[in-house]
């Protein structure tokens, strides 16, 4: 076998186990969440896990919010954000410390980013 067919094949073994992986996490919250969550989902309940707490009413803005603090959450993992503390109302504050690689701003490569960063975050493994 060549070197090619056999990295062809590693990389088919590695997403195989990456989707594997996936469906355990979005099957693993569909029973708390009454459906199977998406990325977008996901990110929503780092973003609740890193604030600390469930606020009583939530603006489409503080959603927003939360799904950014997941994202920088799981960017930081990484190097592209670092958390700075929190604010007096207690939600968490990241600073960029580089810029995010311009092959990662498509949206499939940056989908495929932030869901291996969630596995981690769960640490399921894969």
């Amino acid at each position: 076998m060549k070197q090619n067919d056999q990295q062809s094949t590693y990389d088919k073994e590695a997403q195989l186990r990456f989707k594997r992986a996936w469906k355990q996490l979005r099957y693993g919250f569909k029973e708390q969440l009454g459906r199977l969550p998406d990325l977008q989902s996901i990110l929503f309940i780092i973003g609740i896990q890193e604030l600390g707490f469930f606020p009583d009413s939530l603006s489409k803005e503080e959603k927003q919010d939360l799904m950014h603090i997941a994202v920088c959450r799981l960017l930081s993992e990484i190097g592209y954000f670092s958390f700075t503390g929190r604010d007096e109302d207690g939600w968490p504050h990241y600073e960029a410390v580089k810029n995010i690689p311009v092959d990662f701003k498509n949206l499939e490569k940056e989908e495929q980013l932030l869901k291996e960063q969630a596995l981690r975050y769960f640490e399921i493994d894969w």
